[in-house]
């Protein structure tokens, strides 16, 4: 049996990977212009100021999606076709993930809410769901 592949944690990712873990998404926020991240960092890449981190309550719109025709990984061959989508949250991130839609293929615009897979007892990653 092939085994799902797991991340390697360094640095910053370890606390966002635990965010995770709570059920949590987390963003981040600068504390001089409001400029906000998906992806965690120590400073702001638009003013060089301190960031802060913050939750999201955990909804978006889809802002553009690929699907997928062929496993990036032998894990994933027999979830082919599935889909990354790139995500506008209502806080003001973009970030990206698999996304599940219970009507077919998705639409860009279409609302969508963040969802966490336990995958191990260390590891919990989030996804979408569809919710119109």
């Amino acid at each position: 049996m092939i085994e799902r592949p797991i991340p390697q944690l360094r640095g910053e990712e370890k606390q966002y990977y635990a965010d995770l873990k709570e059920h949590r998404l987390p963003y981040y926020a600068c504390t001089a212009c409001n400029a906000v991240y998906a992806r965690p960092q120590e400073f702001c890449p638009s003013c060089g100021q301190g960031v802060q981190r913050r939750w999201s309550a955990g909804g978006g719109a889809v802002y553009s999606y690929t699907v997928q025709e062929r496993a990036g990984h032998p894990y994933f061959a027999d979830a082919v076709p599935y889909t990354i989508a790139l995500v506008d949250f209502d806080e003001g991130f973009r970030t990206l993930a698999d996304l599940t839609t219970q009507d077919g293929e998705p639409r860009i615009g279409q609302r969508v809410r963040v969802e966490f897979e336990d995958v191990t007892d260390e590891m919990t990653l989030a996804h979408f769901v569809a919710v119109s």
